[in-house]
């Protein structure tokens, strides 16, 4: 009982940060023009406890939000570390590992990500 409440939860506060960032106007970031890293690590939810867990399997849900995002490797670096992805428990440490964990094959090897690096 106390599981789907904590997603349900996480999910709410997602979705209240991501209608807050909505509010903000910014030029082209790590994302793109029209997204921003929180924006983009709303999207991640199915990563949610790959990332917090590296004991966790990986969803083929989250492999494939990964893989694209991972498409440029400066975005899935800033969601990794944003502040929504913070804030909903993710360990930046975990989190890293989940590319990998997903064996993609071009995922940036040795990418560094602030404090981390990409295995």
């Amino acid at each position: 009982m106390a599981t789907p409440m904590k997603y349900i939860c996480l999910f709410m506060f997602l979705a209240i940060l991501s209608i807050a960032g909505l509010n903000q106007v910014d030029g082209a970031g790590e994302c793109g023009k029209n997204t921003t890293p929180d924006m983009e690590a709303f999207k991640m939810a199915p990563c949610a406890s790959a990332a917090q867990d590296e004991n966790s399997s990986v969803s083929s849900q989250c492999c494939a939000r990964v893989k694209k995002i991972g498409q440029n490797p400066a975005c899935l670096c800033a969601v990794m570390l944003s502040n929504t992805a913070k804030s909903s428990g993710i360990k930046p440490e975990i989190a890293m590992t989940i590319p990998k964990r997903c064996n993609i094959a071009d995922r940036p090897v040795g990418y560094k990500c602030g404090a981390y690096t990409l295995p």
